[in-house]
């Protein structure tokens, strides 16, 4: 068995490693398959991808994979991987202005559970957005885990760490229409969503900060029943992120 190649970053699981073969953001550099696997439509797929891709295919021992692993689920394979393209703020903005005259950016302050922030991805890239930023230091960050929930989210959108505040003073100059999500606010369809718009999230225990939106054009809720007092950070950004589709259709 040859040694893993140093400096790279690890994808776990079938579904994150099919993903990442399928979309070409990054290249994936080595496979390690559990020897004791049987060849399902899955593993089928994953290897026909990593074939055409020139991308070799090691079979190792379920232990070798359990020693590595980092998000507890890895279901038989392991690959490692270039890592993704490294954005600023300013570049990220630089690049979807070149596509886009309507780009949507999320922010996410200070999510702490990854499933949660892999649940944002998913519905980013399902909603078509450009870009998701996160804080320098603080909530989770983009780990195995995260790459396994978002089912590739993370290999489509690309996620910049950042200081929020200074992230969405740029935004704003960049004419972002910035977007609060907080109970205090409006209900969501009183909102325009069309547009540049830059869609920001506060965490799980916190929800939006003060200083940040005082920093925002618009703050919107989503109204509930049953004396309901929240939604889960990740459905609240997907009810937002399908409403921006509605209105824009």
């Amino acid at each position: 068995m040859q040694p893993p190649v140093p400096n790279l970053e690890q994808i776990e699981g079938r579904n994150p490693v099919i993903e990442a073969l399928r979309r070409g953001r990054r290249s994936v550099v080595q496979i390690f398959l559990d020897e004791g696997a049987q060849v399902d439509a899955k593993l089928a797929e994953l290897m026909e991808l990593a074939k055409d891709r020139g991308v070799r295919v090691e079979r190792v021992e379920r232990q070798f994979l359990k020693g590595r692993t980092k998000g507890r689920v890895h279901n038989g394979v392991i690959a490692l991987a270039e890592a993704f393209p490294h954005y600023s703020v300013q570049g990220l903005i630089d690049l979807v202005f070149e596509s886009k005259s309507d780009p949507l950016l999320v922010l996410a302050d200070e999510v702490v559970y990854e499933q949660n922030l892999g649940a944002i991805l998913r519905s980013a890239m399902g909603a078509g957005a450009d870009g998701l930023i996160i804080p320098n230091r603080r909530g989770a960050s983009l780990s195995p885990v995260v790459n396994r929930v978002s089912m590739g989210g993370a290999e489509e959108v690309p996620v910049v760490r950042a200081g929020i505040l200074s992230a969405i003073k740029r935004i704003r100059k960049a004419g972002f229409r910035t977007v609060g999500a907080d109970m205090g606010g409006v209900p969501f369809w009183e909102a325009d969503l069309t547009g540049p718009v830059a869609l920001i999230l506060g965490g799980e225990s916190k929800g939006l900060s003060e200083p940040i939106q005082k920093r925002c054009d618009v703050v919107v809720s989503v109204p509930l029943e049953n004396q309901l007092e929240s939604l889960n950070v990740s459905v609240t950004a997907g009810v937002l992120l399908f409403e921006r589709i509605r209105q824009l259709r």
